[in-house]
């Protein structure tokens, strides 16, 4: 199994998993993009193949054709020069992440405070998505979190919430992601509890890996969890003129 590949296989699922039930997922011949009105996520065009100057000329071509803005994310595993041509034909970097995975490892057995539920009416669909809000900063439209493939989480300590998950399975990998705490409940050991939980999930469905992409701020904590780094992410935005 390359993992570096499953990691991206997973992110760019979770993606499509999410647009396809409002036909706002689209697959050419050297990218696929994902548009959604009246949110701020996905929105990414990716390609799926090693880019050159035609295929960036393609894809800036749609960009400009796109009413919505798009974020155009591209993982150079190669080594090649793809960032340095990226950065040369008016892409502008907005942030970078690191790809990190995990072999699945025993079960945590760490005793937790919070509780972790799993989002199942259209109140906690409106609850996640203020909680994602508050806690990253850009808005995620509750009819995104609908689908049956995706299971979207509200952390509770007792009975108050105070963070967010996402557990997207593609084949023996479980990606977590959108793991977000109120900045209110931060520095309270949440975020890592969020995490173990689940990590622990993950174990219960016998997945073999478990991956996600990491900011710099957060790398810490999964390098702490066992996670290891494996490869860069820098997440463009097109020059506007």
């Amino acid at each position: 199994m390359n993992i570096i590949t499953s990691n991206i296989k997973n992110l760019t699922s979770l993606w499509q998993t999410v647009s396809e039930p409002f036909n706002s997922y689209f697959s050419e011949t050297d990218f696929d993009y994902s548009v959604i009105e009246n949110s701020e996520w996905p929105n990414r065009l990716w390609f799926n193949k090693e880019i050159n100057k035609d295929t960036i000329a393609l894809a800036k071509e749609k960009i400009i054709a796109t009413s919505t803005n798009l974020t155009i994310p591209y993982w150079d595993i190669h080594n090649s020069d793809s960032f340095e041509i990226l950065e040369q034909t008016g892409f502008n970097i907005k942030f970078e992440q690191i790809g990190m995975s995990l072999k699945t490892p025993d079960i945590l057995t760490e005793v937790n405070t919070l509780n972790l539920k799993k989002i199942s009416t259209e109140k906690e669909t409106e609850l996640w998505s203020t909680l994602f809000s508050k806690s990253f900063g850009y808005y995620i439209n509750p009819i995104l979190l609908k689908n049956k493939i995706t299971n979207f989480y509200i952390a509770y300590h007792k009975n108050e919430a105070v963070g967010t998950g996402i557990l997207h399975t593609t084949n023996n990998i479980s990606g977590i992601h959108s793991v977000g705490i109120l900045l209110e409940q931060r520095r309270k050991g949440y975020a890592e509890q969020i995490m173990k939980l689940l990590i622990n999930k993950s174990i219960e469905i016998n997945s073999d890996y478990i991956t996600l992409q990491s900011s710099n701020m957060g790398k810490g904590l999964y390098l702490k969890l066992g996670f290891e780094e494996q490869f860069v992410i820098k997440n463009y935005a097109l020059q506007q003129r």
